[in-house]
């Protein structure tokens, strides 16, 4: 059987064996969901693969504890935010961080051809990120599963393990929050 072929569950399982060929063929496969979860939560690249980095080792030390009530990429999803969240509280950083250069990343730009098109979809990438690092880390982590990762509110609140009215609520909210901020930005 081929690595495209096992299951996530099933490379949980091999890592957990002792097959350490299967716990990175797991962050081959999610990388860059992964990715864009830390970067997306945190306010900086920097912080954003420590995070990442802390997530994957603290996932590997308990491969053996995964009990199969969530898919594996939801409960890779609840390290990360996690890892996210604690480095948040330690850190409470509050100064603004330079935006990431790496619009060329974004899959929608990578299809457009049109130099304005894409010129305007970096400018509101940037804009959304600038408004999301201006939210508390629990709105922000909320939003971003719910709407720009697409899970839905129950699956965002097993990831972030708390109910889901308080995910609708933390979602409210930040939308409230956001909705001013990204009153400029329309769609190119």
């Amino acid at each position: 059987m081929s690595a495209e072929d096992t299951t996530d569950g099933d490379l949980l399982r091999s890592y957990a064996d002792g097959d350490d060929e299967a716990f990175a063929e797991l962050v081959r496969r999610h990388k860059d969901r992964l990715w864009a979860v830390a970067l997306r939560t945190m306010r900086s690249p920097e912080e954003a693969a420590d995070a990442l980095q802390d997530a994957l080792i603290s996932a590997s030390r308990r491969a053996r504890q995964y009990r199969g009530d969530a898919a594996v990429l939801t409960w890779l999803h609840r390290i990360v935010i996690n890892a996210c969240l604690d480095r948040l509280r330690h850190n409470k950083v509050r100064a603004t961080q330079p935006l990431p250069d790496d619009a060329d990343r974004v899959p929608a730009l990578e299809r457009d051809d049109d130099p304005e098109r894409q010129a305007a979809l970096v400018e509101m990438r940037r804009d959304v990120i600038a408004a999301l690092r201006q939210l508390n880390a629990d709105q922000r982590a909320a939003l971003v599963l719910v709407d720009m990762e697409g899970y839905s509110v129950d699956e965002a609140s097993q990831i972030l393990g708390c109910a889901p009215g308080t995910i609708k609520s933390r979602c409210a909210r930040g939308r409230a929050r956001l909705a001013p901020l990204l009153a400029h930005v329309s769609l190119p």
